[in-house]
């Protein structure tokens, strides 16, 4: 066992544990098109990572994680430059309003109970019809004997929007708004859930704007990395609670297991991808709800108080 101490942290963990945590989520940031922290700051925080640091900490992950994958689909031409840019506009707006809100909450000391909450309520939602609606598919494509029937595209209220643009890579033509409004959304919940958003980025761009899913992978790796990118120094700024060698530790396995996750990808039917993200969603959702509803094993803490 391989020791190594996190100054930051102020506690000792095994190096491969945290290299195997670092590419297993690497692999999931290329795999599924998400950055990885909705799974990474609970387990930090499992390991005895205080909640500052891990929230913090994991953020540089996602940033080393979403470059190696984003530059994966880049080279595939899997990935909608023009799409990315938009969303990056809105999610840049959208973290500067969720850290204001984060230190507002964090002033009130309720910003922990808000945090679990998010977690849950995002993660059930979201998971629960991403799995209904893989499920149907793969269902639906069985029943056809294993042909993908494109379903006629329906008009909605999205194409009745103004501002409207071509996308060449996604096939689409529609209006900036609903980019734009949904780059906000997830900017200001990477600041104030420390994740990257990728688990309501590529529902959102799968059935709101109509997106192929081999493009929305690699596009919403591009926007979670400026975003998060921006959102880190923000939060760095105000807390300083990065620890450095911990960051280290796991942008190096996140850098290797985001390129085999992007390689493997090709690999799985759509429907089935979305499928198993939706479980791992909702795995973790029912995980972070037990936690919020248990008695805790100490009624009473003490902590000790850090001087400035």
């Amino acid at each position: 066992m391989v020791q190594i101490y996190l100054p930051i942290a102020e506690i000792s963990l095994n190096l491969f544990v945290l290299l195997g945590l670092g590419l297993g989520v690497g692999f999931l940031s290329g795999l599924f098109g998400v950055g990885g922290g909705f799974l990474m700051t609970p387990i930090l925080i499992f390991l005895g990572i205080p909640p500052a640091v891990a929230v913090s900490t994991q953020a540089n992950q996602i940033v080393a994680s979403s470059v190696s994958g984003a530059l994966a689909h880049w080279r595939r031409k899997t990935l909608d430059v023009k799409m990315g840019l938009v969303l990056i506009i809105g999610g840049v707006f959208g973290s500067v309003f969720g850290v204001q809100l984060f230190s507002l909450l964090q002033r009130l000391g309720q910003i922990d109970l808000v945090i679990s909450l998010c977690y849950v309520l995002f993660l059930g939602v979201i998971g629960g019809l991403m799995l209904v609606e893989s499920v149907n598919a793969i269902r639906r494509r069985r029943k056809a004997g294993g042909s993908r029937s494109k379903a006629r595209r329906k008009r909605g209220l999205i194409d009745t929007l103004p501002f409207k643009t071509r996308f060449p890579v996604s096939g689409l033509y529609m209006s900036v708004i609903p980019p734009l409004a949904i780059g906000f959304f997830v900017g200001a919940l990477a600041a104030l859930m420390g994740v990257g958003g990728g688990f309501v980025m590529v529902p959102a761009m799968i059935y709101l704007l109509r997106m192929p899913t081999s493009v929305v992978i690699g596009t919403s790796l591009f926007q979670i990395l400026f975003v998060t990118a921006l959102t880190t120094v923000l939060q760095a700024t105000q807390n300083q609670t990065v620890d450095i060698v911990l960051a280290a530790i796991l942008i190096i396995g996140g850098v290797i297991g985001a390129q085999i996750g992007a390689r493997f990808v090709q690999r799985v039917p759509a429907e089935e991808l979305r499928a198993a993200l939706a479980l791992l969603v909702v795995s973790v959702c029912l995980k972070l709800a037990w936690d919020l509803g248990a008695p805790p094993p100490d009624l009473y803490e003490l902590i000790e108080a850090r001087g400035p």
